[in-house]
């Protein structure tokens, strides 16, 4: 029996047509994902973060306050992790217009942004709310010959290069921090040997096998391992002491290093006013809730709520002061 072949030109043809239905059906279905949708019946917290780190467990926090208090029917956490949460951001900003997406951020973007120089920034995104505070603290290993910071500055000074300092990616907290100590004891920001990570959870592995010698990072990323002994903190970034933090801060040990690790949401770029005003309220009852004043206690986090503008306006100050940090500290 025979088969009627069809022109070459004829196969290209309808090969291209069915190609450009199939990729504009999931072009159009990806961007409609979120439309329509309330984020009352069903909201999404990217985490621009691996599990395990402070952003993660910051929407895992407010996950569960969502859910308890029946704020939204449906809160879903999903993690995009990578250079400092500048991937995560990424994809936000290709989420123009969905009204059932938030996303964390908080100072460690901000330096990501400034340092990735790619054009895309917070600036981009619809601010919703400054949430809560959170200091780092600098660890070392239990092991290591340091139970001071003093003794640590020291020893760094003498030999920057063999006190390798493990954090998060470069131009977040950690970084700026690690540059802002070098300045302060007399090393070169340049001179400092930082050992950027993608998260805490390696940061603490990088301790724990003696990879690196001392680390910074979210303070609850290390206190079990502070108060297990494994790690010896010697000194948080908080301008003043922290109630129920047993840590000396880098000022009162002497050194003039301050910097605070906020953290808040936004939403992706398009959304209409109406959008905006329904996701601040939702996080506005998010804070007024019990179970989110356990979760500031409870990770000892400081209460900073900045709804809306306010935040927004902070956002501006945040991004004018870590550029000008970035250029002073040569990074």
């Amino acid at each position: 029996m025979s088969r009627t072949r069809l022109p070459n030109k004829l196969l290209t043809s309808l090969f291209a047509i069915v190609t450009v239905a199939v990729l504009g059906f999931a072009v159009v279905d990806a961007s409609s994902a979120g439309a329509g949708a309330s984020a009352r019946s069903k909201l999404t917290i990217m985490a621009p973060a691996a599990p395990g780190g402070g952003w993660d467990a910051f929407a895992r926090e407010a996950q569960q306050a969502l859910r308890a208090n029946g704020i939204v029917n449906n809160a879903q956490v999903v993690n995009v992790p990578g250079a400092g949460g500048t991937i995560g951001l990424s994809q936000l900003l290709q989420m123009q217009g969905r009204d059932d997406m938030l996303m964390v951020t908080g100072g460690v973007m901000v330096g990501a942004t400034v340092l990735s120089n790619t054009g895309e920034s917070l600036a981009d995104t619809v601010p919703i709310a400054r949430l809560a505070d959170d200091y780092n603290a600098l660890v070392v290993p239990a092991s290591s010959p340091y139970n001071t910071l003093d003794e640590f500055v020291e020893g760094m000074k003498k030999d920057p290069g063999g006190h390798s300092i493990a954090g998060g990616s470069l131009g977040g907290i950690d970084h700026l921090l690690s540059g802002m100590l070098g300045k302060a004891v007399g090393v070169d920001p340049k001179d400092v040997n930082y050992v950027a990570y993608s998260g805490g959870g390696e940061v603490l592995s990088s301790l724990l096998s003696s990879t690196t010698a001392a680390g910074l990072s979210g303070y609850n990323e290390f206190r079990d391992q502070i108060e297990a002994g494994t790690l010896k903190a010697l000194a948080i970034s908080a301008p003043d002491p922290v109630d129920g933090i047993d840590i000396p801060t880098f000022k009162q040990e002497g050194v003039d290093v301050a910097m605070v690790n906020w953290r808040g949401v936004v939403a992706p770029p398009g959304i209409d006013d109406a959008t905006r005003d329904e996701l601040v309220a939702i996080v506005t009852e998010l804070e007024n809730s019990p179970e989110w004043a356990d979760a500031l206690d409870r990770n000892n986090w400081t209460d900073s709520f900045q709804p809306g503008t306010d935040f927004e306006d902070f956002l501006v100050g945040e991004t004018d002061q870590v550029t000008a940090l970035v250029k002073e500290l040569g990074l």
